[in-house]
């Protein structure tokens, strides 16, 4: 009886670290909305002249990518602490393993998504990779983000991520 006891409280435990886990990959991701959204309607940030855009326009992407590590950085932390508990059992502990490596893919094609785009000629672009979808956001360029933009930032994108291009949203920085 106390090993079936244990056993519950550790997918328990293993369930509420699951939980913050997806919560937080759930909290970066829908950051950006939250930020461009707060750029557009703050009055604070409305500068003017091209440097002063230009380095809020930097700004946001620094925060962006600062706000998807830490996010990352406590979600790994979390499954660390999981994976070398001593009172975890072997399914737990390879499961956090698992979503620790997944993690580390995550960040890695997002590096990667985020170089390739900035050598196609774009200023600057942050990635969030999530469970379902993959969110970007672009620099645009002079005019805006042109139908062709946006076939060239999802072919990059499908080509590390194997994601359709229906699980991909592209949002322009403003």
């Amino acid at each position: 009886m106390k090993k079936i006891k244990k056993r519950g409280a550790v997918y328990g435990v293993i369930a509420l670290l699951l939980c913050v886990a997806v919560y937080l990959n759930w909290s970066y991701v829908g950051a950006p909305d939250e930020l461009l959204v707060a750029e557009q309607t703050d009055p604070d940030s409305a500068e003017t002249g091209a440097d002063a855009s230009g380095t809020a326009e930097g700004d946001y992407f620094a925060s962006s990518r600062l706000s998807r590590e830490q996010a990352r950085d406590e979600a790994v932390s979390t499954l660390k602490e999981l994976s070398e508990s001593e009172q975890a059992d072997q399914t737990a502990k390879d499961e956090a393993a698992a979503q620790i490596s997944a993690l580390a893919e995550d960040s890695v094609a997002e590096a990667n998504i985020e170089s390739m785009i900035r050598a196609k000629g774009y200023e600057d672009a942050v990635v969030m990779i999530g469970d379902e979808s993959v969110n970007v956001v672009v620099a645009p360029p002079e005019g805006g983000l042109q139908a062709t933009d946006v076939t060239v930032i999802k072919d990059i994108v499908v080509s590390e991520t194997g994601v359709t291009a229906g699980q991909i949203k592209i949002v322009e920085a403003s």
